[in-house]
């Protein structure tokens, strides 16, 4: 046999292994963000100094939007007894009120911002846009850029996007957002905390209490969560390499005023991951109630919801709920179910599950293409499983039975499958060569 097909199918085999090797630990760079008392632009970007990202870099930078007058002074200050990095933007006095092209006017000066930290900074942007248009009934492209169009903001985006993007981080999480709370001035007049604008990009976001009569999170701070950000929670369990403090301009008498970053690593499994289970027994409620909650719970991003018959006390017969999903949902499906089922108490337990890797693909059949999963159980043969609902859509069609289209959209990966495969005519293909991606999602909009 020749020379070279023993070699195709040695390197095939390699990279298989190697890809099984990958199922089962990786090394991650992740960030968090611990906002105590808040976040801010000039917090963010101290924070990111203060852990080890170029000043340097992030200065020339900014220096290429060719902002005249624009300088950052950096400085090491003590808060609460402790020592941070307090970054100023310095600038000239201006009244401009910019509109989203004028930003992308100031981008496209620079020949420094590479595509990601451009593309970073613009997003920024796009979200406290749509932040404001949806507050003022106006489109985003329309919206006057206040507060955040004055130089001092657009700075600290730009400047925040370098940053993320010289951390180097696969992954950012940060913890709950306090917003304080009491009055504050702003271009529209007075308000209550959070600002308007603020409050819409915080939507979705976990916030927490902290009693402090201020403006804790800032609209640019708002921003730069919604789209750097991929969860929240607390800190994940990881290893630290760099600590940096951020300085807040305020000094409040019981709180250093800090925002903290951490940068580390992790080793992940990608075949296992935590949720949460949520519980409650119900021995009072209907089940046209049970059902109509169950679908609220999937519709809102539960994993899987199921019921299981128990026997509660006095022999009363109940039913237990139970419901699957990621930590960070917990909050807001717990509210549904105290909601929709009137129960007095719901369990939590954070568990491990193991997962199998699995990736979406489609086949072509005589009756079109049907979409699946891909999945490999380590050491075993790749398994096509078609999705039900087309697989039922089609069998309604052609009044065929739902089995015979199963099968169909299996074969067809089957004969897929022997094409992927180097070979010879005395050869029979086994195995498989797709590729597996390991359902992480990513809340943020890179985001």
């Amino acid at each position: 046999m020749p020379a070279p097909f023993y070699n195709s199918v040695f390197r095939w085999g390699r990279r298989r292994l190697s890809e099984c090797s990958i199922l089962y630990e990786t090394r991650m760079k992740i960030a968090y963000l611990e906002c105590s008392t808040g976040i801010s632009g000039d917090m963010t970007l101290g924070a990111l100094i203060d852990a080890g990202v170029s000043q340097q870099q992030i200065e020339a930078g900014i220096d290429s939007l060719k902002l005249e007058g624009v300088r950052l002074r950096v400085e090491k200050v003590m808060k609460g007894g402790f020592s941070a990095t307090a970054v100023t933007v310095e600038h000239p006095p201006q009244h401009a009120h910019r509109h989203l092209s004028d930003i992308h006017k100031i981008l496209e000066r620079s020949d420094v911002l590479t595509k990601t930290q451009n593309e970073m900074a613009l997003q920024i942007f796009q979200a406290i846009a749509q932040a404001e248009a949806t507050v003022h009934g106006s489109s985003p492209e329309k919206v006057h850029f206040h507060e955040v169009g004055a130089i001092d903001s657009i700075v600290d985006i730009v400047a925040a996007a370098i940053g993320f993007d010289l951390l180097g981080v696969d992954q950012v999480h940060c913890s709950p957002i306090p917003t304080g709370y009491g009055l504050i001035q702003i271009d529209h007049g007075i308000c209550p905390v959070p600002a308007p604008g603020t409050a819409e990009l915080l939507k979705g976001i976990p916030l927490q209490d902290v009693p402090i009569e201020a403006e804790l999170t800032t609209p640019t701070g708002a921003a730069i969560v919604k789209t750097m950000v991929d969860s929240f929670g607390r800190l994940p369990a990881m290893q630290i390499e760099q600590i940096g403090y951020g300085a807040g301009t305020r000094t409040f008498p019981q709180r250093a005023n800090l925002l903290r970053l951490f940068v580390g690593t992790k080793t992940t499994r990608p075949l296992h991951e935590t949720v949460s289970l949520l519980e409650t027994n119900l021995d009072d409620t209907t089940a046209e109630t049970i059902g109509y909650t169950r679908e609220l719970l999937e519709n809102a991003g539960a994993l899987d919801v199921f019921t299981t018959p128990i026997q509660m006390k006095k022999n009363r017969p109940a039913i237990q709920l139970s419901v699957l999903c990621k930590p960070e949902q917990a909050a807001a499906l717990q509210a549904v179910l105290f909601e929709q089922t009137g129960t007095l108490g719901v369990r939590q337990t954070i568990i491990e599950r193991a997962v199998l890797a699995r990736k979406s693909i489609s086949v072509d059949t005589i009756y079109g293409k049907i979409a699946g999963k891909l999945t490999q159980p380590a050491g075993r043969e790749a398994w096509f499983q078609p999705e039900f609902e087309e697989c039922a859509r089609i069998a309604r069609e052609q009044q065929l039975p739902l089995r015979e289209i199963y099968r169909l959209a299996q074969a067809a990966y089957l004969q897929t499958e022997q094409l992927d495969m180097p070979q010879n005519e005395n050869t029979i293909s086994h195995g498989s060569r797709h590729d597996h991606d390991h359902d992480h999602d990513h809340d943020h909009d890179h985001h």
